[in-house]
This record gives C-alpha cells, structure tokens and sequence, in this order.
C-alpha cells in the first residue's frame, strides 16, 4: 500500500486504534508493528499510515485540550469583565456621592462665614447644631431567642446594611497596591478609609459551586488561622427559607502583650430572588438588641458590624463571590504603640477576607486534582499538618488559662515569660497525645518573648531565619526537643550554647495556590562527636511552616512555625509547635533614635504614663514597625522542670539577641541614613575598604571605578560603591576552598541573595559553575602578577540555588596602604537571575 495515499478506517479499526492510545498514546515503532501482528482488523495498514494516525489523534487531543481551556479562560474573562462593570458603577456612585458631599460642604462653608458677621445668626447656627448632636441614636427593643420575629428584623437589617457595602457605597473603599484583578487572581481587594472600625472588601472568581462554597465560608475555624472556636448555640429556621444563628467566637492574641478578642454574633443564611446566597453576620449588641451572650472574663469583647459574603452562580459553573469584613476590635483598650495592630485595615484583608478566598481557591484545585500529592500524602491530610502547627504555636502565643497554661515566677527580668501547662491534652488533640505515654511525663513548657522591630521587612526577617538556621538556633536544644518525643527519651535537661554545630536540608512537601504559604520538613544533619555524644549524632526532623514572604504583600504577617518530628513521620504524629511571628506596623512618626531594634515591654513600660521619654523629639522621619512574638515550647519530664525552665529562659534570651543583631544587619535605611555597614571581624573599616577597592581598581586598570576620586570624603566614595549597579565582592585571595566573601555592595547581596552577616558563610567556589572555576584557575596567576583579568560571560549560582548569567567579570588585587595584598575583589556586569 502507499504510505502516501490516504486511508479511511473503518469503525472497528478505529476502535481497536483508540483502545490502544488510551493504553499508550505514543506507541514506538516495535509496539506499532507488533499491534499490525496481532490485530487481524489491522493487517492491512502500513505501519507508516499507523503512525501518521497517532500523530493526528495526539495533535486532535492537544486541540481539544487548548479548545477547553481556552473556554475556560474565556469565561472566567466574561466573569470578571461583568465584575470590573458592576465595580465601575460603584465606583460611579461613589463619584457622584463624593461631588455631592463636596457642593453640600462649600455650601455649609459659605453659610456659616456669611453668617459669622450676625451674632444672633451665629448663635442660632451653635444652638441648632448642638440639637442635632443630642439626637439620642435609636435603640432597638431588646429582643432575645425566644422571639424569632425580632431576631429576623435584626437579620433583615443586617443583610440590608452588608449589601449597601459589598456593592453600594456605604464604605469609602481604596483598592489594595499591588492587587491586580484577573482571571487567576484572587480578584479586587480593597481596603475602608475613614470608617469605624476597619473594614477588607474582595470580590472574585472561583470554580466551586455556590452550595459548596457557603459550607466552605461558614466553617471559619478551617481557614481563619486566628479563630480559636466557633460554637453555633442556636439555629432558628426562617419562613424564607433560610437560617438564624446565634454564635460565639474566640480568636487569639496576636502577640503576648494583648488580650485575646470573642464576638457573640448573629448569622443571617438566606437566598436573594436572583438566586443568590447570602450570609451575613453582625454582632449582638444593647443597640441591636436581642439576647446577651456568654460572659469571658479572659477576653475582651469586640464587634462584628454588617459583614458577609455574597455568592452568585457564575456562567458555566463556578461562583462570584463577594465579601466584606467589618470589625471593631476595641483598639483603645491596647497599648497605644500596639495599637496598629487593631487599626490596620491591611492586616484585617491579608488575614481575613483574603485567606478565605485562598482557601477556597485551595480546595478547588484539589478537587480538580490539579494539586499533586506529596509523598503519597492527600492535600487535605498536608492542610491538617498545616493547621494543627498554627494552632499549636496561637495557643502558645496566648497561653489561655481554660488550657491549663500557668506563668512560672521569673528570674527578675521580665523580657521572657515561661508558662507550664500540665494537661497538654487540652492543646495536643487526643489522638495525637503520645507524650503523655512517658512514665514520668511532667508537662509542656512554653518560653515567649515579644519584640518592637524598626525598619525591618518582616518577609526579609523571616526568610533570613527560614533560610539561616545556625545563626540563631542551638544543636543542644533541638536534640533536647527530638528525644522528647521517644518513649525512652535521651535526656538534656540543659543547652550546650554553640557546641553542636549542624547543617539543615529543606525539602519541600506543599505549597498553596499563590505560594503564599508553604509547608516543608526540615532535616538537621547529625555529626559525629566524642564518645559521650555519640547519642546526639543522629539527624533530627523538623515539620516546618513559612508563610508571608512575599515583601510586596501590604499588611501580611510572615511566620515561621516548626515542630520536632520523628523519621516515620505518621499521619498522626505528636507535633509541638515552636517558632516566631512578625506582624507589620501601620507606618507612622516616630523620633531618631528609634532606629534600632527595642524590646517591646520596655517601650510600653516608658510610654504607660502618657509621657515621652527624655531626650524623645518628634521626627519627620517615617519608619516601618512590626511586632516579633517568639514563642519556644518543650516538653518536661517532672524531676527536670527547673532545669528545663531556665535553659528555655535561657535559649529565648539567646534567640532575642540573635534576632536584633540580624535585624539590624539587615534593616534597609542604615547606610543611606547616618550609619555604615558593619565590617566583619579581622575586616577593615568599611569606609577605609572602600577607599582602597577604588584605588587599587585605578592603579591595576587605569581606569575610574566610581565617578567620585578616591581620595574625595570616604562616606561619599562608600556611598558610590555601595549602590553601584554592578555586583561587587570582595574574597580572601587564597583560591582554594577556604576562600570565602568579607565584603559585598547592594547589588553583590542581592545578586548572591544573601545579607552581610550570613556573607561570611558563602564560599567562593560555591557561587562559580564548573566553567568558571577553570576560568578563575586559569587566570589567576595573571591576576597576582599584573594585579587584574577580565573574565568572559559565564554563571554563577546565588547562595539560594538560583543561576545567575553576567556579560562579564573584572578581577583585582586590592592593597592596603603599605600596598600588601589585602583581598580579591569582583564585579560582575549585567547580571541578571536565569
């Protein structure tokens, strides 16, 4: 038969063809020729037409797939474009509002300065005034459960009240930066301005039914990380319909030094006549009415105004939902340096409205299968991992009373509290609570600090814990921690502070839909040591959770929770939570000589008079804040209590130090303000390097490194190099494997995705491929000998595993002032990540 004529199969043909590509969609030619034997109907075809078949079937199958997702895609663009026009006419109103408001108050403006020159006019204006303001606000009969009627006029009254917000104008709101509407992305986030309380709106698309997605939204505690418990104590069906419930909410603190928040709600479900789903939630108050709620004398009560989401079917499957979160979390009860805490709108929209729609974006995707599992584990069994480590470390942070948590007496210095709690079963779900099977088995205990951070991104603070563990964590401990879990554990009632060195492994296990969160175990290489040791050589696990480094992200709160692990790893596995939070401040004024890292309790201990500091002057300077809450918890055998107490006292005191000498390392505004780059042990000052990187840069090339003179002011000359565009880098001029980096720009940190503290970690030879190291060998003689060589383009890898390309690289001696070698220096052009 010609290969080249065309053949038309018959149905039975082409049954046995399609049965085969279901099996194997691009058969080899052994396997092509093997069906021709086997298959009778087929005798008679070229292998040749048998693989032009495959190839047109696998070329139909790439169409239908591009067909469907391009449908996809083209609904989800319809969707959002009918989004953007519905906010378009809200954004309209609010215009027209706007310009209303603006001609009423030019005509108040005008009244009252033309009634200024008439006394009697000016004292009848005053007097109608204060009448107006002493209109008493209408209250509301007190209604309570057992008159569904006046719970339903509260419900109608609510459901009124959040529409007006989630698509009329009754909130002024601001769209997010950075939050760009899509057919991928959560949607428009917007955020209230000058409104009581703090209030998040966010409007989007996702691919779940609207039936799927209330039971998703109302379950709260699933994807509300700050949620303690919810407890729904009435349901009270309506004639419409639909539900009221009557509910009380816990949260947790977000830092050791505030009270946790409870609410007492009333829950509206119902379904709108365009068939719509509606649930909307308010808080029940004297000026609601209806009934009081349970007392909590360990909380202070805050409010839920008219709140809600509103869920729409989407054309071709799926949902629009909008949301609208309305809070007021008593901000005035807190300290007054914490108070952005609870008057950030930002973080309300990052933890709140934004979370559910991730969440419910999450589970989308796992249904459609479009997640795969890691290590055979099933998303939701990773989600729990994930949960159960937050909620560990939450109630860690606040240390509730009704859990049996108790605050052990101090040492006198007040910056670290240790609290014990005996029954860890109250926290440690039952079914995970195998430490209790430990005969002598005491309790857990938990040491937490809080910390005032100035000037530093907390998505960069917790990157740089995340990624340099050894700069802050003790070995001693974390054995100490591991063998906790064992049935027979190995005791360390004591740390050996820097003694037991090791290296980490991250290896990652799940990531959410935006990567905004990602979860990942942790092993801690064991090392061999004396014979006494030997118990401590063993590698050690950690189940590790990161979320909240992205730093464009306004108002997100970065975390770094952790809990020891044993090598089987069950679904099951007993997990006590330890880590650190960092919380962004609203920017605000502050003096000076706040520019470095305070410790919180002493802020707040200086400022509980109402009176400013000595020697405070207000500033026009504005500095970015954010709140550090540490919190470590071990598990103690009875007869080691104390023992364990102070070294957690101890650690936590050493991790405080840790943390503030990294926090000023890597605070952004030090060397634009007064202050220079530390310099590294055994390292010149940094002004003095500079000068001579510059010079010596002169005298082995002719050349001018910097449009300065080197010999001009070093700040100026230090400046200059600092913000040079090229990566520049200094190392030991030794070219084996101790050489290592003393000194690098903005530009050689970034390209090396690193901060000067760690630098002296990075070894040199690590950052070149293989090509460059041969280059580097090669032309090093002549760099000793003539002082400089150009390098050809080539890679480079950053300290985070990333490639690197650059066009080119200059390599210098660089000599001090008695023109002794000092160090090599490098600068890399045009470089970029791969």
């Amino acid at each position: 038969m010609d290969s080249s004529k065309y053949v038309r199969y018959t149905p039975e043909q082409v049954d046995a063809l399609e049965r085969v590509y279901a099996e194997c969609p691009k058969p080899t030619s052994l396997k092509r020729h093997q069906l021709i034997r086997e298959c009778s109907l087929l005798a008679n075809i070229d292998p040749k037409q048998i693989k032009v078949w495959f190839q047109n079937r696998r070329c139909r199958e790439k169409q239908r797939k591009e067909a469907s997702h391009l449908q996809t895609v083209n609904r989800k663009l319809t969707a959002m474009n009918r989004l953007l026009m519905e906010e378009n006419d809200r954004l309209q109103k609010q215009v027209s509002h706007l310009v209303y408001d603006n001609g009423y108050m030019r005509q108040q403006l005008h009244t009252q300065v033309n009634s200024m020159t008439m006394d009697t006019c000016c004292e009848s204006v005053v007097v109608s005034g204060q009448q107006q303001q002493q209109n008493p606000t209408p209250q509301h009969p007190q209604r309570d459960a057992n008159n569904p009627a006046g719970l339903l006029a509260i419900a109608e009254e609510t459901l009124a009240e959040f529409l007006s917000k989630a698509t009329g104008t009754a909130i002024d709101w601001v769209q997010m930066i950075g939050m760009k509407p899509g057919p991928e992305s959560i949607g428009i986030v917007a955020v209230s301005r000058n409104c009581k309380g703090v209030a998040a709106r966010a409007c989007g698309l996702v691919s779940l039914e609207p039936m799927k997605v209330a039971e998703i939204l109302k379950d709260r505690p699933s994807w509300y990380r700050d949620c303690r418990c919810l407890d729904i104590l009435s349901v009270i069906p309506t004639g419409n319909g639909g539900t009221i419930e009557l509910i009380y909410l816990q949260t947790y603190a977000p830092t050791t030094l505030t009270s946790a928040r409870d609410f007492w709600t009333l829950r509206y479900t119902t379904s709108l006549e365009d068939g719509s789903l509606v649930i909307c939630e308010r808080s029940l108050t004297s000026a609601t009415g209806g009934p009081t709620g349970p007392p909590a004398t360990s909380y202070v009560r805050a409010k839920m105004l008219p709140s809600g989401y509103l869920i729409r079917p989407c054309e071709g499957g799926g949902s629009i939902i909008n949301i609208v979160d309305h809070i007021d979390l008593d901000a005035c009860s807190v300290p007054e340096v914490l108070r952005p805490l609870y008057e950030s709108s930002k973080i309300l929209a990052q933890k709140m409205t934004m979370a559910s729609f991730r969440y419910i974006r999450q589970i989308a995707q796992e249904i459609s299968g479009e997640i795969p599992y890691a290590g055979g584990r099933q998303p939701a069994i990773l989600r729990a991992f994930s949960q159960r480590l937050c909620r560990g470390f939450n109630n860690a942070v606040s240390g509730f009373i009704d859990d049996g948590w108790t605050i052990m007496g101090s040492d006198g210095v007040e910056d670290v509290t240790i609290a014990v709690n005996s029954s860890p079963s109250k926290f440690l779900d039952a079914q995970y609570n195998t430490l209790s099977i430990l005969p002598t088995f005491g309790g857990v205990l938990c040491a937490r600090a809080s910390m005032l951070l100035q000037n530093v991104c907390p998505a960069l603070l917790v990157r740089f814990l995340r990624e340099h563990r050894l700069e802050w964590a003790d070995y001693g401990v974390d054995a100490y921690s591991a063998a906790s879990l064992k049935a027979s554990p190995y005791a360390v009632p004591c740390a050996r502070p820097g003694v037991f060195p090791s290296s980490q492994v991250i290896l990652p296990l799940a990531q959410t839909v935006e990567h905004e969160e990602f979860l990942e175990v942790v092993r801690l290489e064991g090392h061999t040591f004396s014979p006494e040791d030997v118990a401590l050589s063993r590698d050690m696990y950690l189940l590790q959770l990161c979320s909240g480094v992205e730093e464009n992200a306004a108002g997100a709160c970065a975390q770094l929770v952790f809990a020891h692990i044993d090598e089987s790893f069950g679904d099951d596995a007993p997990l006590l939570p330890s880590g650190f939070s960092v919380i962004p401040l609203e920017p605000k004024s502050d003096s000076a000589s706040a520019a470095r890292t305070l410790d919180l309790a002493s802020t707040l201990e200086a400022r509980t008079g109402g009176m400013r500091p000595s020697g405070e002057v207000e500033g026009s300077n504005y500095s970015h804040r954010s709140v550090l809450t540490i919190a470590f918890q071990f598990a103690f055998e009875n007869h080691y209590r104390d023992n364990v107490a102070a070294m957690a006292r101890q650690y936590v005191r050493s991790i405080v130090g840790s943390v503030q000498r990294v926090a000023m390392a890597i605070a952004p505004s030090q060397l634009g303000s007064q202050l220079t780059p530390k310099s590294l042990p055994g390292s010149p000052e940094a002004i003095t390097l500079a000068r001579w990187i510059c010079r010596s840069y002169k005298v082995h090339t002719g050349g001018e490194l910097l449009q300065v003179d080197s010999q001009a002011a070093g700040d100026a000359v230090l400046k200059q190099l600092w913000h040079h565009t090229d990566s520049l880098m200094c190392c030991s001029v030794k070219m084996n494997d101790s050489a290592v980096f003393s000194f690098a720009n903005q530009a050689g940190l970034d390209m090396l995705e690193t901060t000067l503290l760690a630098l002296q970690d990075i070894m040199f030879d690590k950052i070149l491929d293989e090509a460059g190291r041969k280059v580097l060998l090669s032309e090093f003689p002549k760099i000793m000998q003539q002082g400089y060589a150009y390098l050809p383009a080539g890679l480079c890898v950053s300290s985070m595993g990333r490639p690197v390309s650059y066009e080119q690289a200059v390599a210098w001696k660089v000599l001090d002032d008695d023109c002794s070698n000092h160090c090599l220096a490098f600068m890399f052009t045009n470089w970029s990540f791969v």
